[in-house]
């Protein structure tokens, strides 16, 4: 799934976060994202900048990068 692809306020569920480093993945589940959690894109700033989303009401700001890798659409 493409970032640019994605409406604002859609929900999407997290299958997958093994492509995501070590530290990112305990961060992201710090603030309750996990696998089988749903995210919501908030925002997306221009450029290729971050991305807000938002999971059980806390909103966060993530690397686009990162974004694409929580979809499925990195390739490392």
């Amino acid at each position: 799934m493409n970032v640019h692809s994605i409406q604002l306020n859609q929900p999407i569920p997290i299958y997958d976060l093994s492509k995501l480093d070590a530290l990112t993945k305990r961060r992201l589940k710090e603030v309750g994202i996990y696998e089988g959690s749903v995210i919501f894109v908030k925002r997306r700033y221009p450029f290729h900048g971050p991305c807000t989303i938002e999971s059980d009401g806390q909103h966060v700001g993530i690397r686009r990068r990162t974004l694409e890798l929580l979809l499925g659409d990195g390739n490392q």
